[in-house]
């Protein structure tokens, strides 16, 4: 799925634009006990209360692909004949109409998801009848040839609040505050089937995750039974370790940069083209930057082998997920520095005397804790 399909399906999810009649939720304590589990009408719903329950489902939705929304691929054999997409058929096909289904789904998510704190599973079911679109991007509202059913879920912390004073309209005073329980924004989700090509696709599914430092493989294992590429935090670290392994004595600042400003360069372009599928970088792309830069062929032929080791044989990388296109950082034990990714050029090093020095341009503008600074003449190294 890409931002435009994913945007369409979000502005869809609204009460008062969507099909879904009933809410479905199971809250479960830290002891992965469940505490009570419903089936809600929506139309019956005060329509503040409904609209909360949409927002939770919809920050499913959200985030960065690659990052925080990630493309579940079933192999054709599951889809064919396998217990973990038959039950998510099940569960669209049914409408979470099968109380018996909606359990054992409840029950596969508790038995591989940890909290501190209690939590609630949110499920709901939606037909979107897609509006046909022109090639010039011309929507036609009246006029549908798709109609796509979902189900979407959101898993989120219930945290308990504070007993705090609050006013009371009635006695013009201050009390305190009863001591509530408080669903928070989703940490995990899905959505099944995808909707590519604005199109119902069983062989995909779209995988929720807040937090890009991990991606809760035993859930992933567990609802669709299937690898899912490293988190995007682990990729960035793995794809900064294989740079300096594999280069070893070659892997200078000039190399660095050169690979931070070809893959910023990629994606600011790609932006501006405005391009609907996410932007891949492949090892190709990344070996042949090594190239250009005059690394030499047994160097880029540990890093071909080492890559594959890492990521996968031939994988292809979000490049949001293994630079930081907004900032530029150079550390040392002692000191840290960060520069505008399209200013790396200021920063340069250089062997002074014996001595290994990284040298920053600062022709104007200088400030030291705030306060602005003149480099005199009086200033200039001697070797």
């Amino acid at each position: 799925m890409n931002d435009k399909e994913i945007g369409e399906l979000r502005r869809h999810l609204r009460r008062d634009r969507s099909n879904m009649t009933a809410i479905c939720g199971c809250y479960v304590n830290g002891q992965k006990e469940i505490i009570t589990s419903f089936r809600q009408s929506l139309g019956l719903m005060p329509e503040n209360e409904a609209e909360k329950y949409f927002a939770l489902l919809k920050r499913s939705l959200s985030g960065t692909i690659g990052k925080n929304l990630i493309d579940i691929c079933f192999k054709t054999a599951q889809v064919g004949n396998s217990e973990e997409h038959k039950l998510l058929m099940d569960l669209r096909e049914s409408r979470l109409k099968d109380e018996e289904l909606v359990q054992k789904l409840y029950t596969k998510i508790i038995e591989h998801v940890t909290m501190e704190d209690s939590y609630l599973i949110l499920l709901g079911c939606d037909t979107y009848d897609v509006p046909f679109k022109s090639k010039d991007d011309f929507v036609q509202k009246d006029n549908s040839d798709e109609s796509y059913t979902y189900i979407v879920c959101s898993i989120c912390p219930v945290k308990q609040t504070k007993p705090n004073l609050h006013y009371v309209a009635e006695e013009k005073l201050f009390h305190d505050g009863a001591i509530n329980q408080m669903v928070s924004a989703p940490v995990l989700g899905f959505l099944f089937p995808a909707f590519d090509n604005r199109s119902t696709n069983i062989y995909n599914a779209l995988y929720y995750t807040k937090d890009t430092k991990q991606s809760n493989e035993e859930l992933v294992s567990a609802l669709f039974h299937t690898p899912i590429p490293k988190p995007a935090a682990e990729q960035k670290k793995s794809f900064e370790a294989l740079l300096g392994s594999a280069l070893d004595d070659e892997c200078s600042m000039e190399v660095v940069q050169e690979v931070h400003n070809q893959l910023c360069q990629r994606i600011e372009m790609h932006k501006e083209a405005k391009v609907a599928e996410p932007l891949m970088i492949t090892k190709e792309d990344v070996k042949q930057v090594l190239k250009e830069c005059g690394v030499s062929d047994n160097h880029v032929a540990k890093f071909s082998v080492d890559y594959d080791e890492a990521f996968g044989f031939e994988a292809d990388l979000h490049p949001k997920n293994i630079i930081d296109n907004k900032r530029f950082e150079i550390k040392t034990s002692d000191v840290s520095i960060k520069v505008a990714p399209d200013r790396a050029d200021l920063i340069e090093t250089r062997v002074i005397g014996g001595v290994k020095y990284i040298l920053i341009c600062a022709d104007e503008d200088v400030e030291v804790n705030g306060v602005s600074i003149h480099i005199h003449d009086r200033d200039k190294a001697t070797v």
